[in-house]
């Protein structure tokens, strides 16, 4: 079957990652985690008190930081900041907080979908975000739009974050969650849409192993080229 490239996009809490980090485990693909590349930039820029309204300063900072992302003895994919783990860090509601503003940011999208497409560009690759099939790969064979009732995300990111030891009360969850949707389906740079040819897939009443199941089935039509017509 040939290698395709599968975009996943949608809000923040509805299965985005844990669905593409499983469908790609289960095709033996590559899986990009877009939204944690945007959360190391936020947690460098934080943690160098970068001027977000200073573009000198952005693009500076943009120079020195390299993401790459490794599997870990679980299986796991961890996300590297220049070659420190950041993975726990930057799944904290402090770059939650944070990251929908960077991420409006022209020369952060700019250079972040520079590096998607490097990291894409042998295909076989599920990655999941915001902008993966409407501007970093519109040519994504498979493309999926996930949603799913606000308090249902607002929940699942709550028992996120305590797996993680991050205690946080759900009212804050639900308007840092109204509050990113707000900035991300509004910013003028690649703006949170579903891309005219993707598939809606609301998470709301599913499972994951579900999720996985039904955009497995999608990719797999997608896989198999059509047959020759006898002549």
């Amino acid at each position: 079957m040939k290698k395709i490239i599968i975009a996943i996009d949608g809000f923040s809490a509805c299965g985005k990652s844990t669905t593409a980090r499983q469908v790609a485990q289960e095709l033996n693909y590559k899986y990009i985690d877009s939204g944690a590349m945007y959360r190391a930039v936020t947690h460098y820029f934080l943690e160098h008190h970068v001027a977000l309204t200073n573009p000198k300063e952005v693009d500076r900072a943009l120079s020195e930081i390299k993401i790459t992302f490794v599997i870990n003895s679980k299986g796991s994919t961890e996300t590297f900041l220049n070659g420190i783990n950041v993975e726990r860090e930057i799944r904290k509601m402090r770059i939650s907080e944070y990251v929908s503003q960077v991420s409006t940011i022209k020369a952060v999208r700019v250079a972040m979908v520079d590096q998607q497409r490097k990291l894409g560009k042998h295909r076989g690759v599920v990655m999941d975000g915001r902008d993966i099939g409407s501007v970093v790969f519109p040519e994504a064979e498979l493309k999926i739009f996930l949603t799913a009732d606000i308090l249902v995300r607002a929940f699942r990111r709550q028992r996120e974050l305590l797996e993680r030891d991050d205690l946080i009360d759900i009212d804050t969850i639900v308007e840092n969650l109204e509050k990113r949707d707000k900035i991300d389906s509004s910013r003028k740079e690649s703006p949170l849409i579903k891309a005219a040819d993707a598939q809606s897939i609301d998470t709301t009443h599913i499972t994951i192993d579900e999720q996985v199941d039904e955009v497995i089935r999608m990719a797999v039509t997608k896989m198999i080229p059509p047959k020759k017509e006898k002549v």
